[in-house]
């Protein structure tokens, strides 16, 4: 052999070899990269969902209502979206119910009952007579000012207790 053609020679096709076999593994970086990045955005990266449970309202039943309802803000300060699934209490006698209501004009609602409730890493829900709230069996004994003990039970943040005050409809906060 000749020193001539022991010589590697770039040529256009050894060229264009080599910088494919660079750009593969830069094309999977870029891919890998951007679904975490979509991963990370959709919150199921990060530190764990931190919930807190402030502004508890119970409306105080009127006349024979059955059932009252029952308003809090929650609060997730933690880097992963949680779901509040269900809400139990000592202090009511029966079941209770998420409920979200949606005006359906003319100055009339309806309500629905859900599953759940969203509630974003970062971000907070503040329940309302106009959106979300928490229907509860109503009990004549309650008065102004009482203080009712809920468990509100979410998917990733555990159970959180928090008081909700007994209140007339269209006092306070709410």
């Amino acid at each position: 052999m000749t020193e001539r053609q022991s010589l590697w020679r770039p040529t256009r096709r050894r060229l264009t070899d080599t910088l494919l076999a660079a750009l593969a593994p830069v094309a999977v970086s870029v891919l890998a990269l951007g679904g975490l990045s979509i991963w990370t955005v959709l919150g199921n990266a990060g530190g764990p969902a931190r919930i807190t449970v402030t502004g508890g309202r119970l409306f105080l039943p009127t006349g024979d209502t059955p059932e009252t309802a029952v308003f809090f803000r929650i609060t997730n300060t933690g880097g992963s979206a949680d779901r509040l699934l269900r809400v139990t209490s000592t202090g009511t006698d029966g079941a209770t119910r998420l409920s979200r209501h949606r005006m359906t004009g003319a100055g009339s609602a309806s309500a629905r009952t859900v599953t759940s409730v969203p509630v974003p890493a970062g971000d907070s829900v503040a329940m309302s007579p106009d959106s979300l709230d928490v229907i509860v069996p109503a009990n004549p004994d309650w008065r102004i000012g009482d203080l009712v003990t809920f468990t509100l039970h979410f998917e990733r943040g555990g159970a959180v207790r928090s008081d909700a005050v007994v209140d007339r409809p269209g006092q306070g906060g709410t």
